[in-house]
């Protein structure tokens, strides 16, 4: 039951007793209590509307509260709400496995957890065990200098040295980073990688495809992505590709990896996977990978799980927030939402205040001109959150990236008033 406190009394309790992701209190403003949701919309206590310019942290595909996912998950609480997942199944995870295998033709097995950081985890074991179980442990990764993978341990050491993991950095395992792909460091990226390579003792490279969403929604092409994989391949380094954020239809996509003609051999699942109803994450493999699991040898079974795997609910959300992102109706979306910021993007390139104009599927991002160097940390992100908080708008920078990435339900009135709000502040 929920306590019947006015709004004095709501944001006096959040203060005593939460602490929230991301939020140094010493300066944050005060938190704006969310009462209901309705398509690419917040609602407060007091009514006031406020456009999810950034799909609540990249999961909402559908929009809040959308009464298709509510019914299933309604549906499925009244018939299991979870069950152990080793020696155990049910047809709501047997049925989304299969369903994701559908997307991914190539690719042979699931393994659920719970996040996007689990899901790199798992990908990141797979990989070590991978190479234990025939014998010849490799211990190194590969990875992007400005990656971001998650706020496990594992997903910490494959990412880059910054704020988000300062000071945890001497209890990680060392990375080789290789810089992001341009078409004018290209062969260098390459001639790096393949001297890493050679050394044998590499057990994966891991890589966001084409946007790397925390790193400040940096992107590079299919085509520079297609040559690391493939030399990566031709050394026998297994490839995972981080589609926690890319997945799902955000690059214009089911998948970013759809922009491949050669795929990697690991791919990590979440954030929109459900809709944004619950956490889950998905780790698909291809069949190599798997059977070198397969064995009368109990050690080289894959020991890893968490108490939730697989939970029925999350997976029936799982499932109808396919059924949805399978529809014409959502595809349309995608398209205008598509559609709509490479012609805003035009239009940006004319402001001298900014610069790096780019877009992706359904990402738009652009750099903010600063005094200070860029990254996570630069200062205008406060300011710049709450000029549109303040325009009942939702975007939250990355230091000095602003980047607009919407439910696909959004309507052309509300994006366009997202847009007219970036105007009004580049035009101050």
């Amino acid at each position: 039951m929920i306590n019947n406190w006015d709004a004095a009394d709501w944001q006096q309790q959040d203060k005593a007793h939460v602490w929230h992701p991301f939020t140094q209190v010493s300066y944050a403003p005060e938190n704006i209590i969310i009462e209901s949701g309705e398509g690419a919309c917040f609602i407060d206590a007091d009514g006031n509307r406020y456009i999810d310019g950034i799909a609540s942290w990249w999961v909402n595909l559908h929009g809040h509260c959308n009464p298709y996912i509510a019914a299933a998950v309604t549906r499925q609480l009244q018939q299991l709400e979870h069950s152990i997942f080793a020696g155990f199944t049910h047809k709501p995870g047997i049925a989304l496995a299969a369903r994701l295998l559908g997307h991914l033709p190539q690719f042979a097995k699931v393994f659920f957890s719970d996040n996007g950081s689990t899901a790199v985890e798992v990908a990141l074991k797979i990989s070590f065990q991978y190479w234990h179980n025939q014998g010849t442990p490799k211990t190194k990764v590969i990875a992007f200098k400005d990656a971001y993978h998650g706020d496990t341990f594992g997903g910490m050491s494959v990412a880059a040295r910054n704020a988000f993991n300062a000071p945890f950095c001497p209890l990680l395992f060392d990375v080789i980073a290789i810089d992001l792909p341009t078409a004018e460091n290209i062969e260098q990226v390459l001639s790096h990688l393949e001297g890493v390579l050679k050394n044998e003792d590499v057990a994966s490279f891991i890589f966001e495809p084409l946007v790397l969403g925390a790193g400040g929604m940096l992107m590079y092409s299919a085509g520079h992505l297609q040559q690391l994989i493939d030399l990566c391949k031709r050394y026998h380094c297994i490839t995972i590709a981080d589609e926690v954020m890319t997945g799902f239809g955000r690059t214009g996509k089911f998948f970013a990896i759809d922009y491949l003609e050669r795929t990697p051999d690991i791919i990590c699942m979440s954030k929109g996977i459900t809709g944004g109803f619950f956490p889950l994450g998905a780790t698909a493999c291809k069949q190599f990978i798997f059977d070198a699991f397969i064995s009368n040898d109990k050690m080289k079974t894959f020991f890893h799980g968490h108490s939730y795997t697989g939970n029925p609910v999350t997976c029936a959300a799982a499932l109808a927030s396919l059924d949805l992102t399978e529809s014409e109706t959502t595809k349309a979306q995608i398209d205008r939402i598509c559609s709509s910021h490479i012609e805003f993007a035009k239009e940006l390139k004319q402001y001298s205040s900014i610069e790096h104009v780019r877009h992706t599927g359904t990402v738009l991002a652009f750099d903010i001109k600063t005094d200070e160097s860029t990254g996570y940390l630069n200062s205008s992100a406060e300011p710049l959150a709450q000029f549109f908080i303040k325009r009942n708008i939702i975007l939250r920078p990355l230091g000095n990236v602003l980047y607009v990435l919407p439910p696909y339900c959004i309507t052309e009135e509300e994006l366009e008033k997202v847009y007219e709000a970036i105007r009004e502040l580049l035009d101050k």
